[in-house]
């Protein structure tokens, strides 16, 4: 019985030790990761998704760009202070956008890089805007065009922007961000689009993300899915992180500030 004590006292005092080291372990992981986020040198590029048009408080200083403060790449940098933050995303741009105006801070040193990239390319706004003011069929033959040329003509494009961004810097992580779904079908909406074109144009957002994520991973980048935060938030869900057609008109069909925070800020934190 008294040896029973003592081997009982043993393993408590054991376990204890064990449980403390195992603890001090898990706080200098937690610490090391947070000083690894802090140290990086973070460069957001892409569209006016990453820009953080639709969410309001915008920096003055960058005009047409409409950079957010509450746009995901702001979030994250102010959550986890890296080491440096430039921040070029810009409202409308397209593949050509990207390599012409915004890989100016990517370099070798740049150790994260975001994007979305794409949806202006495949003619996001004229899709929009023909599905708003046109016809059934003229909308899904709009649609079915711009699914041409994401099958066709924008894996080249997106090859030529990743290949850059690998080039300029070959050590970075880099988060390639999808786009939502618009539109939850059978939802809360009674005017507007027909569910024929609602379900047209969330079709191509699919396909558009298809191809995006293809092109990442062929690239060795990373794939943040998008479509499956913002999935019963879409417009008609009751609880939409999108704008609908709205004032002004350039917010129609973007993240509100809760789809930055809620929806792309924890997929890119996730992929970082």
């Amino acid at each position: 019985m008294r040896l029973t004590r003592i081997l009982s006292a043993a393993s408590a005092a054991v376990l204890t030790a064990t449980l403390a080291l195992a603890g001090g372990q898990s706080a200098q992981a937690a610490d090391g990761s947070a000083r690894a986020l802090a140290g990086r040198d973070y460069v957001a590029l892409g569209d006016s998704y990453s820009s953080g048009v639709g969410s309001g408080d915008y920096d003055s200083g960058s005009g047409d760009c409409k950079r957010s403060n509450r746009a995901y790449p702001k979030l994250w940098a102010a959550k986890n202070a890296p080491a440096s933050f430039h921040f070029t995303a810009c409202s409308g741009a397209v593949t050509g956008d990207v390599l012409a105006k915004q890989l100016g801070p990517v370099n070798s040193g740049t150790d994260l890089v975001s994007i979305t990239i794409g949806g202006n390319d495949a003619g996001f706004v004229d899709v929009m805007t023909t599905c708003i003011l046109q016809s059934e069929a003229n909308c899904v033959n709009r649609v079915n065009t711009a699914r041409s040329y994401v099958e066709k003509t924008l894996p080249g494009k997106l090859n030529q922007v990743y290949t850059a961004i690998k080039n300029k810097a070959p050590k970075a992580r880099v988060v390639v961000l999808g786009y939502p779904r618009f539109y939850k079908l059978n939802g809360t909406c009674v005017v507007g689009l027909t569910e024929k074109e609602r379900g047209a144009i969330n079709g191509a957002a699919d396909l558009l993300n298809g191809i995006t994520a293809k092109r990442a991973a062929d690239h060795g980048f990373a794939y943040a899915d998008i479509a499956g935060r913002f999935s019963g938030h879409e417009i008609c869900s009751g609880d939409a992180w999108l704008h609908s057609v709205t004032l002004p008109v350039g917010d129609s069909y973007h993240p509100t500030a809760a789809g930055q925070s809620g929806g792309y800020l924890p997929a890119f934190s996730a992929g970082a």
